[in-house]
């Protein structure tokens, strides 16, 4: 009880928090500019012509792999957390998934096909190892009743999104930038090759990562809970579980259901709203011309400015905030209207490429709904998950977040620059599916938060 009520004494860090949520928000800002450093780019070198140093894929490879890949990355994160909870320990599973990490960014920097599939692979297996576990710890720094919990992960969140910000800005400008491959031209060396220092530049911020990680290791719990300690002592034989924990988990369970429908949408932006932005959005404001892949900049710059004001907003409301199914409900609603906004854009590029405001407006949609969402998300199931399963429970979050990125990779497939009216049937189907689901939830809300303990 003592040491519980220690944890939530601890203001020493990041804006009242525990000291060691500074520690893992810088580790996941630089993880994260890794990962989203080299999505910036993914899609678009693998379309790119064999000229250009792309690999030649049409849009439905390019964007099945694309689905596969990011599918993988999160569906990992399920023997990930198996392998932390009986074997590991979070501490040491997020370390050796970022070494993983960086050696796959490295290993991309070599122009084969062979060594990018290998690379891609060990970038989803590191990242299995790192994400779910990260955020399990996240989660251990707060006693189970600490207000500060949804706060804490907001802020969090907002260090992910830093290194989200930085990625495209840094690795775009690398891969697609016209001055950096005259630069390479006049140095002698072949600018078609200007993707590779791309994703070498996303691994050198994963090796960043890596050194905040263990010089302020000091920050971090020292061990795993007491419940994980006991299940890995008796050889990774959980005790069965009460009817209570069946609920709770139950409760999760269909949040998952919801979230695979939300990830579908939201990661548009690494697939179709990739494609969409380098050949259907003008990139030349004020006479200076852009790399498409800024525009993913737009997401984290919103997450930047309004993280902490929902994390001022959950602390403020305490008792009287929306419950965690409501907030589901409004991220839904949120992203709902993101994709309804893509569709009267759609209808214009049929007379040309349109202003870059159009995804100016709807990724700041996309950004509220994945406030509401997203970090809720990754509180909620620290915070009801069975102590000895939380890094298990985390990975089965991040499953239903690999079924979203493969959904979103197949329904990325379906995009044609050169049909309008195809383009707002894919954005309209997804954005009447989101507002539906945003409203079935609200029916739910009332059985989930009894499931859960919260009414």
């Amino acid at each position: 009880m003592t040491t519980q009520t220690t944890v939530q004494l601890d203001t020493s860090g990041l804006g009242g928090h525990p000291a060691g949520l500074t520690t893992l928000f810088l580790t996941e800002l630089w993880e994260r500019f890794s990962y989203y450093g080299m999505r910036a780019i993914l899609v678009l070198f693998m379309v790119a012509p064999l000229a250009e140093g792309g690999l030649g894929f049409d849009t439905v490879q390019a964007s099945s792999l694309y689905g596969t890949y990011t599918m993988a990355v999160y569906l990992l994160a399920l023997p990930g957390g198996f392998v932390a909870d009986h074997w590991l320990g979070a501490r040491r599973a997020v370390l050796l998934g970022a070494v993983i990490m960086a050696a796959g960014q490295f290993v991309l920097v070599m122009h084969s096909l062979p060594a990018f599939y290998v690379g891609l692979s060990m970038i989803a297996v590191g990242t299995g190892l790192l994400k779910p576990n990260i955020s399990a710890m996240v989660g251990r720094l707060y006693g189970p009743d600490d207000p500060r919990r949804d706060s804490g992960f907001s802020l969090f969140y907002m260090g992910i999104n830093i290194g989200a910000l930085m990625a495209p800005l840094v690795c775009g400008w690398l891969a697609e930038s016209p001055a950096f491959k005259a630069w390479l031209a006049g140095m002698g060396m072949d600018p078609a090759r200007s993707w590779h220092y791309g994703f070498g530049a996303a691994g050198i911020g994963m090796l960043v990562g890596i050194l905040v990680y263990v010089v302020q290791a000091g920050r971090l719990p020292q061990a795993d809970s007491a419940a994980a300690q006991k299940a890995k002592a008796a050889g990774g034989s959980p005790e069965i579980l009460t009817a209570e924990e069946w609920k709770r988990i139950g409760a999760i369970v269909v949040l998952f259901a919801f979230t695979i429908l939300f990830w579908a949408a939201y990661e548009q932006k690494g697939a179709s709203l990739n494609l969409f932005a380098k050949r259907l959005v003008d990139t030349n404001v004020f006479g200076v011309t852009f790399p498409a892949s800024w525009l993913q900049s737009l997401t984290p710059l919103y997450v930047i400015l309004l993280a902490p004001v929902f994390a001022r907003l959950w602390v403020r409301l305490g008792a009287r905030q929306p419950s965690s199914p409501t907030k589901f409900a409004m991220g839904l609603f949120a992203i709902g209207i993101a994709f309804c906004l893509l569709v009267p854009a759609s209808a214009l590029t049929g007379a040309g490429k349109i202003s870059p405001m159009w995804l100016v407006a709807v990724y700041l949609f996309d950004v509220i709904g994945e406030l509401c969402l997203s970090p809720v998300g990754l509180s909620t199931v620290t915070k009801l998950s069975p102590a000895r399963f939380v890094g298990l429970m985390m990975g089965l979050w991040f499953f239903a977040t690999s079924l979203g990125n493969k959904l979103a990779g197949f329904l990325s497939g379906f995009f044609v620059a050169d049909d309008p009216g195809r383009l707002m049937t894919l954005y309209g189907g997804i954005a009447v599916a989101l507002l539906a689901s945003s409203v079935l939830l609200v029916v739910l809300t009332p059985r989930i938060r009894r499931w859960s303990g919260e009414a």
